[in-house]
């Protein structure tokens, strides 16, 4: 296995959303990760998400299920698991038994509400987990609803990356101490941590509760995106003034409304302004004005175009895997790259334990 988790040894319980990102991160990076599923489920190639490892089928409601999994556990380093609390202590997997066996496991959690707290078991998604933290209030448009901003801040950034950034900081911390922890990645606690800096501008009194007033939620003319003449959108981003100086000269902005960049007052007529602007060419015409400047521009792409994009190519952003158009593994790696990403099989008990025979003892804390 390639990567710099090459070695290490994960058990998934399958599940939705940010669990298996997690796991498909880990095993990107080389990590050997078992996805164990219930009987019924098929391996699902057409999710990027369950790529690069196996899957194991086991009834978990029987004690023969349960004793398979634990028999992998004890040849784990880390432990998966996105199910409601409580969900895994009554299936007899619960961070209890499963360090009893294995001191120098990292039992990682994936809950949106958390482990504890008057939320803890009641249902939710992305959308709801996020509203608590402030961050959903934060993104709209002036006078409208709130915009789910897709799952990315509850599901993705606030939980599976996370829970990443968890499992890896308690994997660290074992290698000195012999002893493993429970790690509880909750997406409400991960979508304020997303927040700190929004926080930080409001404490300064810089940011106003009214969505899209604000310099970085669609308030700003020179932070926004517009429509061009065939209907496909731009993006501008030109915060700092020599920036938008440039964004300005390139563009024709000479007007003097420009100049007070930062007045809040000044931005309704400023936006209503380039919104004619860029409405006067097409995508395309604006991209071989302004791509690769630093206007801070660039163009807004779909999920067919965006592999397509040079920058992306000269990347290799996103990967082919039997016709399946993927994001390639992330980030870059000097020495040790990432594995490239393999479609998702299925494997036996037997299998799984032959390749997990090797399994290091717990060493003695000193």
């Amino acid at each position: 296995m390639a990567g710099p988790l090459a070695g290490l040894k994960v058990v998934e319980f399958a599940g939705l959303g940010p669990a298996p990102f997690c796991a498909m991160l880990l095993a990107d990076m080389g990590a050997d990760v078992l996805r164990i599923t219930r009987p019924d489920v098929p391996v699902a190639r057409t999710d990027i998400t369950t790529r690069s490892r196996a899957q194991l089928a086991l009834d978990l409601r029987k004690t023969e299920g349960t004793e398979a999994a634990l028999a992998l556990i004890d040849r784990a380093d880390v432990l998966i698991e996105g199910f409601r609390p409580g969900v895994m202590e009554r299936l007899g997997l619960g961070p209890e038994v499963c360090l009893g066996r294995n001191a120098r496991l990292v039992y990682g959690r994936m809950t949106g509400w958390g482990q504890h707290g008057p939320l803890s078991h009641a249902a939710g998604h992305d959308i709801n987990y996020i509203a608590i933290s402030g961050a959903l209030h934060a993104i709209g448009r002036t006078g409208q609803a709130p915009v789910p901003p897709l799952n990315y801040v509850g599901d993705f950034g606030g939980g599976a990356m996370l829970l990443a950034v968890g499992l890896l900081a308690a994997l660290n911390e074992a290698q000195r101490s012999g002893r493993g922890q429970v790690v509880d990645a909750a997406m409400t606690d991960g979508a304020a941590l997303l927040s700190a800096f929004m926080y930080s501008y409001t404490a300064r009194g810089e940011w106003s509760n009214q969505r899209g007033e604000n310099m970085l939620d669609g308030g700003a003319p020179f932070y926004d995106s517009y429509a061009c003449a065939d209907g496909k959108f731009v993006a501008i981003g030109a915060i700092e003034p020599q920036f938008y100086a440039e964004l300005r000269q390139r563009c024709g902005m000479a007007d003097a409304m420009f100049d007070a960049q930062l007045d809040p007052a000044q931005w309704p007529a400023q936006k209503a302004r380039m919104a004619a602007l860029f409405a006067t060419r097409t995508r395309d015409e604006w991209c071989a004005l302004l791509e690769g400047t630093d206007a801070c521009f660039a163009p807004v792409l779909d999920w067919d175009e965006a592999p397509q994009h040079r920058h992306n190519q000269a990347r290799q952003t996103f990967v082919d895997l039997d016709g399946l158009t993927q994001p390639a593994p992330a980030p870059r790696f000097s020495r040790t790259p990432s594995r490239p990403p393999e479609a998702p099989g299925e494997t036996t008990l037997a299998e799984a334990l032959v390749r997990w025979q090797s399994h290091n003892p717990t060493p003695e804390t000193p």
